[in-house]
C-alpha cells in the first residue's frame, strides 16, 4: 500500500487556459478561439498553439477561478445553447481533470463564421 503524498500541487493559469481552450474546440458549434480584443471590430481566430490567448483565468481566492472564454461560433447554431454547453464542458473539465473549483465560466462570442463545406469530386 502506497503512502499518501503530502504537500500542495499548484497548476499554472496558463495550463488551465490550455485545458479550457482544447475543451472549447471540441464543443459543437465552436469554430475557434478568438483574441479578447477585437481588431477593427473583427474577431481574430487564434491558431491551435495560441488557444490560451482566448482564455482569461482569474483567481477569485485560493480555491476557485473565473474563466472567460473568447470564441467564434458557427453561423446557424443556437448561440445560447452552444454557449451553455461550452460553459458546462469547461467547468466539468477543470473541476474533474485539474481539481480546480470554478466560480464562473463566462462565454464572450467575438464573432460568427460560416464553415466551408468540403467539395466532393
Amino acid at each position: 500500500m502506497a503512502d499518501e503524498a503530502r504537500g500542495t500541487v499548484t497548476i499554472a493559469n496558463d495550463v488551465l487556459g490550455d485545458i479550457a481552450g482544447y475543451v472549447a474546440l471540441e464543443c459543437y458549434g465552436v469554430v475557434g478561439m478568438a483574441s479578447p480584443s477585437l481588431r477593427d471590430g473583427v474577431a481574430q481566430l487564434l491558431s491551435r498553439d495560441k488557444l490560451r490567448k482566448g482564455v482569461v483565468i482569474t483567481n477569485t481566492d485560493e480555491s476557485s477561478v473565473i474563466v472567460d472564454l473568447y470564441v467564434v461560433i458557427e453561423h446557424g447554431t443556437n448561440l445560447t445553447q452552444v454557449s451553455r454547453n461550452l460553459s458546462d464542458r469547461v467547468r466539468y473539465a477543470l473541476t474533474h481533470d485539474a481539481d480546480v473549483q470554478v466560480a464562473d465560466v463566462r462565454v464572450h462570442v467575438q464573432g460568427i463564421k460560416v464553415r466551408k463545406r468540403a467539395e466532393h469530386a
